[in-house]
């Protein structure tokens, strides 16, 4: 039997731990070039539907460091829901392959793929939810901080994917997370409600930015407008023009706090160069650690997976 990993809730807090045990041993046999193969003669298909650097190198090496091969398989190669059917192209690569990776627009198409794919199936992006980059996220909070308790994550910006990995991680971990973003662009109501009818975490809406980030162990932001967004760029900058992480930002906060982005990020637009560039910044820690935590994510399903015994 499969277990796919599509959102952060997939997984309960005993597993989640797991996982951050499993990052951490598999960032070290990387590091000290050991000869840790498991998945030595697989191999990973890589669907994007949405181009992405970080993506494609942190599971393309990742995947190659651990002793397999990963197929990249861009727009041009499939053109899922068009030129064929999702649940074809989901049987069709289960005939090749050990695991699919796919990184989509449309949520439904990650759905469709674990629905009709006999082998393991992550979720590397799509408009709703971004499960891996949040396990990399939190695994990266972890290594400084050393614990997540009375952990405290103000996401700043707009209310899009990230923020929803956000919300579904706070239903398996207990912290606080302060949302702060412009009237109009808030996250998914219902998933909100969801987390807060769980009463695991702390949840707050706020559209004042120098209120929420205080007391804030992270401060979090991403690109304001995303990839399919780009026509209300120009719009979004008045709006989101408050909402800028800058240091005057960070010194809000009263204490040592982090800042976090996803990457790439639009240096100058929702973030400054003293931001990013700071001792207090995170951002490439965060960004190496999406090979190692997206390594831990598939060794536990192809463990979970009778086909990979």
């Amino acid at each position: 039997m499969k277990k796919d990993f599509l959102h952060i809730t997939d997984y309960n807090r005993d597993e989640f731990w797991d996982f951050i045990e499993k990052s951490s041993w598999i960032k070290k046999q990387v590091k000290s070039n050991s000869d840790y193969r498991p998945f030595d003669n697989r191999t990973l298909a890589m669907i994007f539907a949405k181009p992405s650097a970080r993506t494609r190198i942190s599971f393309e090496v990742g995947f190659f460091k651990l002793g397999g091969h990963a197929l990249f398989l861009g727009p041009n190669d499939i053109g899922i829901g068009k030129r064929e059917s999702v649940a074809d192209i989901a049987r069709v690569l289960s005939r090749f392959n050990d695991m699919i990776m796919a990184r989509l627009f449309n949520h439904k198409h990650i759905l469709e793929l674990s629905e009709f794919a006999s082998i393991p199936v992550v979720n590397g992006l799509t408009d709703y939810n971004h499960p891996c980059q949040i396990m990399a996220d939190i695994f990266t909070i972890y290594e400084h901080r050393k614990s997540l308790d009375d952990l405290k994550v103000v996401y700043v910006g707009d209310g899009n994917n990230i923020v929803h990995s956000w919300i579904e991680l706070s239903m398996v971990i207990p912290f606080n997370l302060t949302i702060a973003c412009p009237e109009g662009f808030l996250p998914d109501k219902k998933l909100i409600d969801k987390a807060r009818s769980k009463g695991l975490s702390q949840i707050e809406i706020s559209h004042e930015p120098f209120e929420a980030v205080k007391g804030a162990d992270v401060i979090y932001t991403d690109v304001w407008a995303s990839m399919g967004q780009k026509e209300e760029a120009e719009e979004r900058k008045r709006k989101f023009k408050d909402f800028q992480v800058n240091e005057q930002l960070m010194a809000q906060t009263g204490k040592q706090t982090y800042f976090m982005h996803c990457l790439p990020a639009e240096r100058g637009i929702e973030v400054t160069d003293g931001v990013c560039d700071s001792d207090y910044s995170i951002i490439f820690d965060e960004a190496e650690n999406r090979m190692h935590a997206q390594n831990a994510i598939m060794l536990k399903m192809m463990e979970d997976c009778s086909n990979f015994k």
